[in-house]
């Protein structure tokens, strides 16, 4: 594969890691099949971050970050492939555009792919951490098979149940002349539209992580894209605060490193290390110093390094 300057490196370290975040006032991630209500696990009312939430922010951040001041164009090699409002098919048609991808003869269109497949790699951050799925519908000539990326998040949970509360919110201006007259009622008084918001007063929540270096082998993930992930999970919620969405803050990203590119643990010990409890279970939590987060370091397996990145 061609590589460039943020493509070389690749690490050959395995990392689990945990993320603690929370939420103050907030709905950190609706759920569109419930009127986009916060999304709970009904058999045990704990609250639910999807990982596609999350690696939404992550993207969104290194757009950001990684985004040239003067022409607004990303740096070579940290474009984003699924954008806000992104057509696929476009993103496909510059690979394939690309020097020394597309073959005159189109009997090699297997080769192109690969080719293609790996120009993808080199210019989308998120192809590269994530993987993604190359396929274009119909569109065989553009499609590039499937990456299967180092870095995956599961769900994240809260640490408690969640209270979710429906509150009524009012909205004097409205969409239409008709729904202006409306507004006044038959003794001529006037009231607002109605409308309805759900927040959770606060939650904690857990998500845990895993980068995979033999998977880095293959999209050419390196130290450099390592050291931004961590960037961004830290400051990602920064860059995205909203009215709906409350207060959101990363308040622990806690970094197994192994020696081995197999491990020297399983991932499952090592996050079972790290506790989380309120410390006065007489009153429902409010904020991050209502809780304790303690890592037990002590016995760690031989070849395991632990960063306290927050």
């Amino acid at each position: 594969m061609a590589t460039t300057g943020t493509v070389t490196n690749v690490i050959e370290h395995r990392h689990d890691f945990v993320l603690v975040f929370d939420v103050v006032n907030g709905n950190p991630n609706g759920d569109p099949d419930a009127g986009n209500a916060p999304r709970t696990d009904p058999e045990t009312g704990h609250g639910l971050v999807s990982d596609v939430c999350l690696k939404r922010k992550v993207r969104n951040f290194i757009t950001l970050a990684k985004r040239n001041p003067q022409t607004g164009e990303p740096e070579a090699g940290y474009d984003i492939y699924v954008k806000h409002g992104g057509i696929l098919l476009a993103e496909h048609e510059k690979a394939f555009a690309a020097p020394g991808v597309k073959l005159a003869d189109d009997k090699h269109h297997g080769d192109a792919a690969l080719r293609a497949r790996a120009w993808m790699c080199q210019t989308y951050y998120d192809i590269r951490a994530f993987g993604a799925v190359l396929s274009v519908g119909q569109k065989r000539a553009l499609n590039c098979g499937q990456v299967r990326g180092p870095v995956q998040i599961t769900f994240a949970r809260s640490v408690d149940p969640i209270a979710s509360l429906e509150q009524s919110i009012t909205r004097v201006a409205v969409t239409t002349p008709e729904k202006a007259q409306q507004q006044i009622d038959e003794k001529g008084a006037v009231y607002s539209e109605m409308g309805r918001k759900e927040i959770i007063p606060y939650a904690l929540y857990v998500a845990h992580g895993f980068v995979s270096p033999n998977l880095a082998a293959d999209t050419r993930f390196c130290q450099a894209d390592l050291d931004l992930l961590w960037t961004a999970l830290m400051s990602m919620f920064e860059l995205d605060h909203s009215a709906a969405r409350g207060e959101m803050a990363t308040r622990k990203l806690i970094v197994f490193e192994h020696e081995s590119h197999l491990g020297n643990a399983p991932a499952h010990a090592l996050f079972e290390r790290i506790t989380i409890e309120r410390k006065d279970q007489t009153k429902p939590p409010r904020c991050f110093t209502d809780y304790a987060v303690k890592l037990n370091r002590d016995g760690l397996p031989a070849g395991i390094t632990v960063h306290e990145m927050v």
